[in-house]
């Protein structure tokens, strides 16, 4: 399981790209589930070897088979609210009734097609331990099943039917298969929980990092504005007593205390800029983390040439978007992706139609966003679909400064008074 999401890279191999995304823990589940539905079928497979070998009817055999592929699909609801409630499960609850019914009825038929105790009560074991017992009451119920398919299986081996082949050494194969199943689908599930504590550990480790990166943040801020704050007050309350006895005096301390003003703002400013450097790389990196840990299935594409891209204007723009899917997304899905368009690079973010803050699509967030970029000479184009929500911004590949635009336009208004 990885420690981080990263990006994936246009330009970079295929390879190195699926390596990234394939070892994902949601890959994991689905190598879970996959595994104890073969093992499941196994378990079929095995017992309709048995009942070929012992000389059951064709038709007989073909009932066993049919209600154990129908058990096999009522695991499958199971199994995926396994993986989605991540909670104690209710046996009354219908989602989970429903299943545990089908597994009854469908061992029935096998149980009595068969003349076996052990096939009629083997499906709806096997569909119990696919439940989310409470911890310490998962391995009492594996190990209650695993003792009554044992009796079951003895019961069996004694009547006249199961000694037919026993000498072939299908009775034991049988047993085998009993026993293997429930027990290899606990520790199937039991390793699944210990990942799926292990991811949320990481992802909390994410979100502790970044609060204990805002901390520090606020703390510079704090030490940086209160140091300053404290010595223009000092310098303009001796301003104010100088003021009537010695004006020069007065007007020095009033010209340090401008000069503090200037110190302060240059150093808000050196702090903004070591905040801000952070690689567009890493920020989308960051982005996808915190939509994963949120649930939702996230992804980022980048341009090889993303060291390029101004950091300064996109990095505060991806962790505006984001925060805007986190608050008002659906939760499902989200994509990013960063390109570069001739002289335009292009950062899109599109999530599930949930998103946006108002009914036009457009709240403060995304508005303080457009006032950003436009300020650089982008523009911002926000599309709301049936089932789907984006932003798509659009930046000069070399920003143009705020002051340049005003600049510009000032020009242009005085040539035009001029003509």
């Amino acid at each position: 399981m990885s420690s981080r999401s990263e990006p994936v890279v246009e330009g970079a191999s295929p390879l190195a790209s699926e390596t990234r995304f394939s070892w994902r823990i949601t890959a994991t589940w689905w190598y879970t589930a996959v595994g104890v539905l073969l093992m499941e079928a196994m378990l079929g497979l095995v017992w309709l070897l048995v009942l070929v070998v012992s000389g059951l009817g064709s038709g007989l055999v073909a009932t066993v088979v049919v209600a154990y592929l129908v058990w096999l699909g009522s695991t499958v609801p199971l199994l995926l609210r396994y993986r989605r409630d991540g909670a104690s499960s209710q046996l009354l609850d219908r989602q989970i009734l429903v299943p545990l019914l089908v597994a009854a009825g469908c061992g029935g038929v096998a149980g009595v097609a068969s003349g076996l105790w052990a096939v009629g009560v083997a499906p709806l074991a096997q569909s119990l331990m696919l439940l989310h017992w409470p911890r310490g009451l998962r391995v009492r119920v594996a190990i209650a099943a695993t003792l009554l398919l044992f009796a079951l299986w003895f019961v069996d081996s004694e009547a006249q039917f199961a000694e037919q082949f026993d000498g072939r050494g299908g009775s034991f194969l049988g047993l085998y298969s009993l026993l293997f199943v429930p027990a290899a689908t606990v520790v199937s599930l039991w390793w699944w929980d210990v990942l799926v504590v292990l991811d949320r550990a990481r992802a909390s480790e994410a979100r502790l990092g970044a609060t204990q990166e805002r901390l520090r943040v606020a703390t510079d801020v704090h030490d940086l504005q209160g140091h300053h704050l404290q010595v223009i007050a000092l310098q303009l309350e001796l301003a104010e007593r100088l003021m009537a006895k010695d004006p020069d005096a007065a007007l020095e301390q009033l010209r340090a205390a401008r000069a503090s003003v200037d110190e302060a703002r240059q150093g808000t400013r050196d702090l903004a800029t070591r905040f801000r450097s952070v690689p567009l790389r890493d920020e989308l990196a960051n982005a996808v983390d915190l939509l994963r840990a949120a649930g939702a299935e996230a992804e980022a594409v980048v341009d090889a040439a993303a060291d390029g891209a101004p950091a300064d204007v996109l990095g505060p723009v991806i962790r505006e978007t984001t925060t805007n899917v986190l608050r008002h997304g659906g939760g499902e899905w989200a994509r990013l992706r960063l390109a570069r368009s001739g002289a335009l690079w292009r950062y899109e973010i599109s999530n599930d139609a949930a998103a946006g803050a108002e009914a036009d699509g457009r709240g403060s967030g995304l508005d303080g966003v457009a006032r950003r970029i436009a300020e650089v000479g982008g523009a911002l184009d926000v599309r709301r679909g049936r089932h789907e929500f984006a932003v798509i911004v659009t930046v000069p590949a070399v920003p143009v400064a705020a002051g340049t635009i005003e600049g510009a336009a000032t020009t242009g208004t005085t040539n035009g008074e001029a003509s």
